[in-house]
């Protein structure tokens, strides 16, 4: 079994892009194949479509293989994957599983409290905090987010430290154009165009560049509290964090998040590369990723996901009505020189 995943997944890294290419095609990669409504014990290539449609009407360029170099696969619908954001009370001290959000958008999650030179950090998405890169160092972070009725001074708990970047094609910075008022998933073309002018200075700049996709690892971000006092080093209706580690197929995972609460799921594909749509128009690739079911909807993101040990595997950032997407922890940890 654990040679036939290695194939699998050693296969998928060189045949991911390919995959992706073919319409309808929002996912790839390496899970269980289910057969007649049930899973079963094969690996294989597993490529998530928006919608399933009749082979008869794809061309055969868009044809998803029924195995590839001997490697079966499988198909499953999933609709578009979103970044999930979206608004609920306020919290003081804040545990982690509670509304957050930059003062620009609507809420997200506050993820869980970690450690950077010794201080304490909130850990969210970067669409969270930072509005899909069109924040500011320092820019007030609200407890409740926006949405939630959180309002500027009053419900400040923190200032934006960091955040990594989202690639965006054709933005030449590394991120995204901006997300102005962050309502619902990430942003609209209105909150684009202005993050556009107020980001780069130009749009004639950004029509300049070619559209290539660069992969993404992470949607993080880290925002320092005013008052320590304000930190509650636990997550709601879960806990206390015990370490972390490494999520891998078949991993039993939970969280608490803003809208949904405390859910439970299993990791179903790891390896996954996946395109996220964020508002209107702009769409991102992740690399590295891990999927699992229907555990989330918009305003979880930013989440802390945890095995059944409470150990931190990932940090949950996007999905649709039978996706959640998961940025590995290692990622967001080695990204922004994090620890709990």
């Amino acid at each position: 079994m654990n040679e036939a995943i290695t194939t699998a997944r050693t296969l998928l890294q060189k045949r991911s892009k390919e995959l992706l290419s073919r319409a309808n095609v929002v996912a790839t990669g390496v899970g269980f194949k289910v057969t007649d409504g049930r899973r079963t014990e094969t690996p294989s290539i597993i490529c998530s479509v928006e919608r399933r449609v009749p082979a008869s009407t794809l061309s055969p360029k868009d044809l998803v293989p029924q195995e590839l170099d001997g490697v079966p696969t499988d198909v499953i619908e999933t609709g578009r994957i979103r970044a999930l954001q979206s608004p609920t009370g306020r919290f003081r001290p804040a545990p982690g599983g509670v509304s957050v959000g930059h003062r620009d958008i609507t809420a997200g999650t506050l993820g869980c409290w970690v450690h950077r030179d010794g201080q304490w950090m909130i850990l969210s998405n970067n669409h969270v905090l930072a509005n899909s890169n069109a924040a500011e160092i320092g820019d007030p972070i609200l407890q409740p987010g926006p949405y939630d009725t959180g309002g500027y001074p009053d419900d400040q708990i923190a200032v934006l430290e960091d955040f990594v970047r989202i690639n965006f094609p054709g933005d030449s910075n590394g991120g995204s154009n901006g997300d102005s008022g962050g309502c619902g998933i990430a942003g609209s073309i209105v909150s684009v165009l202005n993050g556009i002018a107020e980001v780069l200075g130009s749009s004639t700049r950004v029509r300049s560049y070619s559209t290539r996709q660069v992969d993404n690892l992470v949607d993080a971000a880290i925002a320092r509290p005013l008052k320590e006092e304000d930190v509650l080093p636990e997550i709601l209706n879960i806990g206390t964090v015990a370490g972390t580690a490494s999520a891998q197929l078949g991993t039993a995972v939970k969280k608490s998040g803003r809208t949904t609460g405390f859910t439970q799921g299993e990791i179903l594909q790891v390896d996954v590369t996946v395109d996220v749509q964020y508002g209107t128009n702009l769409v991102a690739r992740f690399t590295d990723q891990l999927m699992a079911g229907a555990m989330s909807k918009g305003g979880d993101s930013g989440s802390a996901v945890l095995d059944d040990q409470n150990r931190l595997v990932g940090l949950l950032f996007a999905g649709s009505d039978q996706t959640t997407i998961i940025n590995r922890i290692e990622n967001v940890f080695d990204s922004l020189n994090l620890s709990l």
